[in-house]
């Protein structure tokens, strides 16, 4: 499936048609202050969107499934709230917006979603609220805040080894369809590809779930093979032992990262400095996470070298894993991109994306600090 990154500009040039998603990453609906949006219109069939918009630090993710009875060739118009502010829990939507989507702990920022108010201004629009829980399973339960629909890559955490690709979807069979008939005829219209049923009416609280299985997944083909599922339920027998871990381990290398003076920023949840520290102690009081965002003081030469000064720590572009992991986009998965760009995209030169293991974490310090010695040596 094709991926297509917008910068801000490109977005707000596009000319709008019809909406049909709110989508955001870390939103807060806290304060009056009204998010602003970019509108982009794009063909359906290029199913995976990343559009960035980091005036706060925000990257908002979308992958699109046709969930009514619109041809995939169709173009519609996709309005994305971004954070530039907090959106507010009396905040409006269009009244063809279909849902709102969010990531409990963004990546690769740590931003935390306010889960409930973002539930409350779905709601209030008639709207479902679909939340990725990726980077917080077991520590945080999305459904008992009001989000309709949890998702979850199995693929990070749940696997835990990177041994399989695989995603979850967790219908809480609370959003009331047909309520809002009109804007879900996939949902509340016969189905004449399979008998003329209709999901909501024929399936009640099952009515979201079905239609994933029955007909989406007989139509994508998304259903895990016997082995993966296999692999996949041995990583979710540890889960529980595992996440405690990322968890303490995380905590201790941001903390130990805040102090010391090569590092410029540092953006983690569990720190009592950061912005989303209230939500995080709302919404995550087992921990959360293992993913920890900083940046040196230096360029993104010297980010490399420091990268290339580590011994145990894994550079790899996967994150949520056992082992250690390091990525420095801009050598890396956004190479081609000059410092102006990466930022214009929401990506600071220097940002190092790194996803704490369950390796103990004075290992963990101290491979990070004989590769901030080397840099220190290499000057």
């Amino acid at each position: 499936m094709a991926r297509r990154m917008y910068s801000i500009d490109q977005i707000n040039s596009e000319k709008p048609s019809d909406i049909s998603f709110v989508a955001g990453n870390g939103i807060n609906v806290e304060d009056n202050k009204v998010d602003k949006y970019v509108r982009i219109s794009l063909s359906l069939h290029q199913h995976n969107i990343s559009i960035s918009s980091y005036d706060d630090s925000m990257k908002a993710y979308m992958t699109i499934y046709s969930i009514n009875s619109t041809p995939m060739t169709t173009k519609q118009e996709l309005l994305f709230y971004l954070q530039a502010g907090n959106m507010p829990a009396t905040g409006t939507a269009e009244n063809n917006t279909k849902l709102i989507y969010a990531e409990t702990l963004g990546n690769p920022n740590s931003d935390v979603a306010d889960i409930e108010n973002i539930a409350k201004v779905a709601h209030r629009h008639g709207v479902a609220f679909i939340i990725d829980n990726t980077f917080a399973p077991i520590l945080v339960r999305p459904i008992d805040y009001g989000a309709d629909i949890v998702v979850h890559s199995t693929t990070k955490y749940m696997d835990g080894h990177a041994s399989c690709v695989g995603g979850v979807i967790v219908d809480s069979g609370n959003f009331d369809w047909l309520a809002h008939a009109d804007k879900f005829p996939g949902l509340c219209l016969p189905d004449e590809s399979y008998h003329g049923l209709t999901y909501a009416k024929d399936f009640g609280k099952f009515a979201y779930i079905t239609k994933a299985t029955a007909q989406l997944m007989r139509d994508l083909g998304s259903c895990q093979s016997p082995q993966d599922a296999y692999v996949l339920n041995i990583g979710l027998e540890s889960l529980h032992v595992r996440m405690r871990q990322h968890c303490e381990n995380a905590q201790k290398v941001a903390e130990w990262l805040q102090t010391r003076p090569e590092v410029g920023w540092i953006h983690f949840a569990g720190l009592p400095t950061d912005k989303y520290y209230p939500l995080y102690q709302k919404y995550l009081p087992k921990g959360g996470c293992g993913v920890i965002a900083f940046g040196l003081k230096g360029t993104r030469e010297e980010a490399v070298k420091f990268m290339d000064s580590l011994k145990m720590i894994n550079i790899v572009t996967h994150v949520a894993d056992v082992k250690t992991c390091v990525l420095h986009p801009a050598s890396h998965t956004h190479r081609q991109l000059s410092d102006e760009q990466l930022r214009e995209a929401g990506i600071a030169p220097d940002l190092v994306r790194l996803s704490i293991g369950i390796e103990d974490a004075s290992d963990i310090i101290a491979d990070l600090a004989q590769a901030l010695a080397a840099l220190q040596q290499s000057k």
